[in-house]
This record gives structure tokens, sequence and C-alpha cells, in this order.
């Protein structure tokens, strides 16, 4: 099974934004080393507990400082930007890094309807249309040239112009994105971790209603779900305490940013937690010893149908963060790199 990671570049306390973001290079690194399929970095606006809003820088520098991962974004939110300037931008990250660029979109706001209106540049209308199908329609035509020859767009040469280009691919956490990514017939990513009630029937629904025409990629899909690895049960279950009050706080609109296994024990003790855990049929975060969470993860794999697993990790330590990827990759025997290739 392949693994790979999506990083939301989480500030910790006691920590700054800057260093969030030195701490997802570090990750990249790391995950480059250890044989991790991709690398994706998410968009956030406006909140204290998330370090980046433009994964499309934080991608060129990752990419700079890696060999071989592929790196992406996860996601970038269409529906703020123009198509076209979307596609330049991956057209050039491609150009830089090619055969490595992944350009995952999703529709989500990343932040408040009042993040959400500040980066539209026309706020004569509220709410604005939603535009997004068209918007993907004219994305996919700006990355292949694919504009009627009658269409106006057809005459915009897109630079860099390059063989080939990123790959693109779909997130959500619905079966309204399911059915989009189906229709357009592209790489599907679910984040489990956000919304693991519809997992199943949202992957049903794509591979049923994929369109592909004879010859073309079939149906292609992985699931982003939360783990914490530790050497012991026990250790993973403390660290795992940052993360079931940070999930807490969000939903109830509390941003600060990530706080102290000791905090978190003192707020919320160590008991199992509901909406940590989630209510689906497979919990959004798993956490335990080695071998406690590849058993996890690799019956969820199997039962979705699903070869590879995309893993968000969110504790305080960013030690303990890089100690349970590296487990992670341990356990799974992934093919690490020598350091004199990496």
């Amino acid at each position: 099974m392949k693994l790979s990671i999506v990083d939301q570049s989480p500030v910790s306390a006691g920590f700054t934004p800057a260093d969030a973001l030195q701490h997802t290079l570090e990750l990249a690194r790391l995950a480059d080393r250890l044989g991790y399929e991709r690398f994706w970095i998410a968009e956030h606006h406006g909140m204290p507990r998330v370090a980046c809003p433009a994964p499309e820088i934080l991608m060129a520098v990752a990419a700079a400082q890696t060999t071989r991962i592929r790196i992406g974004s996860g996601a970038v939110l269409l529906p703020h930007y123009s198509p076209y300037k979307v596609a330049e931008t991956f057209r050039m990250l491609h150009a830089l890094y090619p055969g490595r660029i992944d350009l995952g979109i999703g529709r989500a706001p990343g932040g408040t309807s009042l993040e959400a209106r500040a980066l539209r540049r026309e706020r004569d209308r509220t709410p604005p249309p939603d535009d997004f199908p068209h918007q993907m329609a004219e994305l996919l035509a700006f990355l292949q040239n694919d504009f009627p020859d009658d269409h106006p767009f057809a005459r915009i040469h897109v630079s860099p112009a390059m063989p080939g280009g990123p790959e693109l691919w779909l997130l959500g956490s619905s079966l309204w994105s399911a059915d989009a990514a189906a229709q357009l017939g592209l790489p599907y990513a679910f984040a489990h971790f956000i919304s693991p009630e519809p997992t199943g029937e949202a992957l049903t629904h794509y591979r049923a209603h994929f369109d592909a025409e004879e010859n073309e990629p079939r149906p292609r899909a992985l699931v982003a779900l939360g783990a914490v690895v530790a050497d012991t049960e026990a250790e993973a279950e403390r660290l795992f305490a940052s993360t079931r009050l940070a999930i807490r706080r969000i939903r109830q609109g509390d941003t600060r940013p990530i706080p102290t296994p000791e905090e978190a024990i003192r707020e919320i003790g160590l008991d199992p937690d509901p909406i940590a855990i989630g209510f689906g049929e497979w919990p959004r975060y798993v956490y335990g010893a080695p071998d406690q969470v590849k058993e996890q993860l690799t019956r969820i794999a199997d039962s979705l149908g699903v070869e590879e697993l995309m893993v968000v990790t969110v504790v305080h330590d960013p030690a303990a963060r890089l100690r349970s990827y590296q487990r992670l990759a341990e356990v799974f025997g992934l093919a690490a790199q020598s350091s004199s290739t990496a």
C-alpha cells in the first residue's frame, strides 16, 4: 500500500507561524527520504492554528528541498481564484519540477465567510454565485489547451509551455465532490479526517459513476485520515490528547494554536472522545503503537478498496510528529532512500 502525507502547517502553542512553516519543510524532507508517495500542503485563511494560506509558495520550496516525492496542494481552494492564474502557477511548478507536481483542487472556503469575502475582488453580490463546475471546466481547458476553436480563450498561450502537466486531483468530503470527480473523470481524494460518515458511500458513488472513455484512466481514489504513532499505546494516547482538544476547539470556532498534551489532559482528560474519533464506520483518527496503527489502517484501506492512504498528524511536539511518520513508514516497510540519494 502507498502512504502519503497531507500537512496543514499546524502552529503549536509556544511556537510561531514561521516555525510551523519550517516544520512543514522538515517533514517534507523526511517524507522524501522515508519513501512516502506524495506530500500535499493545505490552504487555510485567518486561522492562528495553521500557518499556510498559499500552498503553491510552500510547494516550490518543498520541491526544491526534495528529490523524488510528489509535491502537491491539498488543496488550492478554487472558488477564491481565477482558473487561468491557477493553471499558470501550476504549469510553472511543473516546468521547474516535471513529473512531481500534483494540483489538488478543493471547494471549501478554508476560513470563515469574512475571509472568503476579503479574498473576493468583487464584493457587490453577496453571496457570490456558486460556479465551481464552470471553474473546474475552465481550469481543465487551460491545463489541457482544450478550449473550442471559437472560444476567446483558445487564443491564450498558457506559460510556461511544457510537455505534460501537473496531475489534477479533486478533493472533497461529500457525495457532491464524489459526483463531480466522477463526472470530470478525475482522481479523487476523500478527506475522511474532516467528514468520516459518508466515506464509503462517496467512494462507491465515485467508482460507479466515473466518466472515462475507452483506454482512458480508470477511477483512482485515496483516503486522507489522521494517525498518531508512538512507541507505546500510552504515549500515543498522551500525544493524541492535543489532537482531541484541537478538534473540539475548532468545531467551536476556537482556532488557538495546538495545545500541549498536559493542557489537553487537564481540560478534557483521556477518556475516548467521539468528536475526535468520528461517528462513521471507520475512525477519522487512529492512534497507538506501530503494529496497532498498521492493523487499523490496513483494515480501513481494505474495506474501502483503496491502495493509497494519505495521513495527517497534528500533535503539539514537532519532534513527536516526525517520529510518528517515521514509525509509520517503518512498520509499513516503505522504501527509504539512502542519504546519498536523498
